[in-house]
């Protein structure tokens, strides 16, 4: 038996939050849950939450600011997230969830063909790959996917983002 592949992706929110419900689902069952964050760094609620459980770890790789234009600083951060990811495949957690992965891609900080042959070296692990964009080859490649679609967001109207709902 093969691990799962989940994906979700979309302009909408949710796509995080949806991964960590997964997390948590998997934990509350004594399961163990690894999480690699690309593009991220900071002590958002998730994170503050998550560290003080059991079962999951979480690990970050990016910087604090939001990537427009990737320097090298990303490319290597984006490596970096990728090998270690690799590393804790071979540990054999029950799930694996990349966070912004799909990003990654995008950006071109990571080829294809490194998160497949991830996805294909799984195993019994369950896989979870978030952020807009995601490729059509992993779309495919997929057990579930799921696509968020903004209908309405409060950005919109110049709200900012509020620490509980936002991070």
């Amino acid at each position: 038996m093969s691990g799962n592949i989940f994906v979700f992706t979309g302009d909408g929110k949710g796509k995080t939050t949806a991964a960590i419900g997964m997390a948590l689902r998997a934990a509350g069952h004594g399961k163990k849950v690894v999480i690699i964050q690309f593009l991220k760094k900071g002590m958002y609620g998730e994170i503050k939450a998550l560290k003080e459980m059991e079962n999951i770890e979480i690990y970050q790789f990016g910087k604090k600011e939001f990537v427009f234009e990737p320097d090298e600083e990303d490319f290597e951060l984006a490596r970096n997230a990728l090998e270690f990811a690799k590393t804790k495949l071979h540990e054999k957690p029950f799930m694996l969830i990349l966070d912004e992965v799909n990003i990654a891609l995008f950006m071109g900080l990571l080829s294809i063909d490194d998160i497949v042959s991830l996805l294909e070296n799984r195993r019994d692990t369950h896989i979870v790959l978030t952020g807009r964009n995601a490729p059509q080859k992993l779309i495919d490649l997929a057990d579930v996917v799921t696509e968020m679609k903004k209908v309405k967001h409060y950005y919109d109207t110049g709200k900012e983002a509020e620490s509980g709902l936002e991070y």
